[in-house]
């Protein structure tokens, strides 16, 4: 159990730092189109981002998240460590849910008849091939990330092997917003216990970073002057308030897709909505035709909504690349005076 919290928890907070001053255009929710916001074409407008672990109060409020996650995850880990003393190798689905924030957020979803046939399907798939991420895992992203600090979605499409957490465009997409076009999974060589983590777009530290996240990093530096990690765990983002959303959250071994269409887009599209109907100002970062289509799920009205191409290889040329979307969204945070997120790793 220590080990498995070690290798996906922030264990020490990164000293203060203040970011480079980013350029980038106004973004607000009343300029958006059905909620679909492009960068706009107005002049930039200089912001100097601060990092928002370097108050004292958020400093705070980041430790008392990163001691809220490593309880959740000690909590579901001791489940599935007693499951398997008992001589079951599964826990019931809606035990793995422990954030209570999220509880109260979707009330009576976990006791709805689709869960029930997700978790009876997962109970029976956990008697083949190996099924990921670990147990334990399987609700991180919202077990770290509590409903009531969301302050911005990244949704990925699936949660695939390796715990590489994205989905690739093929070429043959036609536009700079990546529709129409095929989206598919390009990971299906890699596998490996302990290597998914439930956060999209996150891999752990040691391993090599997918094309998607090195592109993602790219635009960061481009952007708000990060430099490059030579890991991608994202866990310090999810702690800070970005939900790591896959749309589908288990998978089976080898076989990508596999979990699709069981069940977890309908549990996935009600967490967007609670948090759409619920909260406000929320910045969701929607990359390529998948994502995308989670947008008729938000309220444009009261959340600010950033599209752009895919981040993977095949299309983060056609309009992921100078997006400047993690400057827009901490300028957007910023507006409404709530702290913005250190993206730095």
């Amino acid at each position: 159990m220590a080990s498995s919290t070690s290798k996906t928890l922030i264990d020490f907070i990164h000293p203060a730092k203040r970011l480079k001053a980013s350029s980038f255009p106004a973004v607000s929710a009343a300029s958006c189109s059905r909620g679909l916001c492009s960068a706009s074409k107005s002049p930039p407008r200089v912001v100097t981002v601060t990092n928002s672990v370097a108050d004292d109060s958020s400093r705070s409020d980041f430790n008392k998240s990163v001691a809220t996650s490593k309880r959740n995850l000690a909590v579901c880990s001791e489940k599935v460590a007693k499951a398997k003393a008992e001589g079951s190798c599964h826990v019931s689905l809606n035990e793995l849910l422990v954030e209570e924030s999220w509880l109260k957020a979707l009330p009576g979803e976990l006791q709805k008849p689709y869960f029930k046939t997700l978790s009876d399907f997962l109970e029976r798939e956990s008697k083949g091939p190996l099924i990921y991420p670990p147990q334990h895992l399987v609700f991180n992203a919202l077990n770290t990330t509590p409903f009531d600090r969301v302050k911005a979605v990244i949704i990925g499409q699936v949660q695939t092997i390796r715990g590489y957490n994205y989905q690739e465009e093929s070429s043959t997409s036609t536009n700079r917003r990546g529709t129409p076009g095929l989206l598919m999974n390009n990971n299906s060589h890699y596998h490996g216990p302990g290597q998914a983590v439930g956060l999209s777009f996150s891999v752990p530290e040691g391993e090599k970073l997918p094309s998607s996240l090195l592109n993602i990093f790219k635009e960061l530096q481009k952007d708000v002057g990060c430099s490059i990690p030579r890991h991608g765990d994202l866990q310090k983002w999810a702690v800070q308030g970005v939900l790591l959303l896959n749309a589908v959250l288990t998978v089976r071994s080898k076989q990508p897709n596999s979990h699709a269409k069981k069940g977890w887009e309908q549990f996935t599209d009600a967490v967007i909505q609670s948090i759409s109907q619920q909260k406000e100002g929320v910045v969701f970062l929607l990359w390529g035709r998948y994502a995308q289509e989670k947008s008729k799920l938000i309220d444009g009205n009261k959340h600010h909504i950033l599209t752009a191409a895919h981040p993977s290889g095949l299309s983060a040329h056609r309009g992921f690349f100078n997006c400047r979307h993690f400057s827009q969204a901490n300028q957007l945070l910023e507006q409404r005076g709530i702290p913005p997120i250190e993206w730095q790793l």
